[in-house]
């Protein structure tokens, strides 16, 4: 099987850090911590975060329990990688197939947990699912296509989406009429209540979207480029 490994494009504000740190830790794992534990860790963490926003319908002090899921998914999906490079025992073929995969399923993990949630209507929550797999599927393509594996975009990545959902659920544990704020409004006949926590998914779907979009249309046109229409001849 051919072997490629394509360019990873870190462009995030705090990507420069992140690297740092995480090799940090990685040069001090214990021998028995392995890539595909991490990987395991990153699962946990989602699992974590999703049975924090659902306890949340209880007491709003279980999203803290999110947000540490939140730290502890970065710990695993972040370092996994970082471990490989470091001990120089990288599986390309195999890390790209597995991290990949597990991706989708943390997103999709997180997504049905913050939906389940009083705080998040689960449509949003849905809808910021299947974009987030657009854009993953665009980035897979590109990555076969150009050799360019770009993991960030408008200088946010998934460490800063991590800590954009751990602010936000620090201000609505702290603050009690944010997290009563709502707008009721009637969509075909049906009522529907938008609390704040609903506009920042809201926000965060319109920033996919329009990120999907605008690589949609210049990768595109990029392509139609290297690959033009031929002339047809009878």
């Amino acid at each position: 099987m051919k072997q490629e490994q394509s360019n990873r494009i870190l462009t995030s504000l705090l990507s420069s850090v992140e690297k740092r740190a995480l090799v940090w830790l990685a040069e001090r794992q214990p021998w028995w911590v392995t890539s595909d534990l991490l990987t395991g860790i990153g699962v946990v963490g989602a699992v974590v975060v999703a049975v924090g926003y659902f306890l949340s319908n209880y007491h709003i002090g279980w999203l803290w329990l999110a947000s540490l899921g939140f730290v502890i998914n970065w710990y695993g999906d972040s370092l996994d990688g970082t471990l490989a490079r470091v001990r120089h025992t990288q599986r390309p073929i195999y890390g790209f197939y597995l991290d990949h995969n597990i991706d989708g399923i943390t997103m999709g993990i997180m997504s049905i947990g913050a939906g389940l949630s009083d705080m998040l209507n689960l449509y949003i929550a849905m809808a910021v699912l299947a974009v987030y797999l657009l854009l993953s599927i665009s980035v897979y393509i590109n990555a076969h296509l150009k050799g360019e594996f770009k993991l960030t975009y408008a200088g946010m990545g998934p460490t800063e989406f991590r800590l954009i959902m751990i602010a936000v659920n620090t201000l609505f544990v702290s603050i009690a009429p944010l997290r009563e704020w709502a707008v009721h409004f009637s969509v075909c006949q049906t009522d529907v209540v938008f609390g704040a926590f609903d506009f920042v998914g809201g926000a965060i779907l319109m920033i996919l979207v329009v990120i999907y979009l605008s690589n949609f249309v210049k990768d595109a046109k990029g392509y139609s480029e290297i690959d033009p229409v031929k002339a047809y001849s009878k």
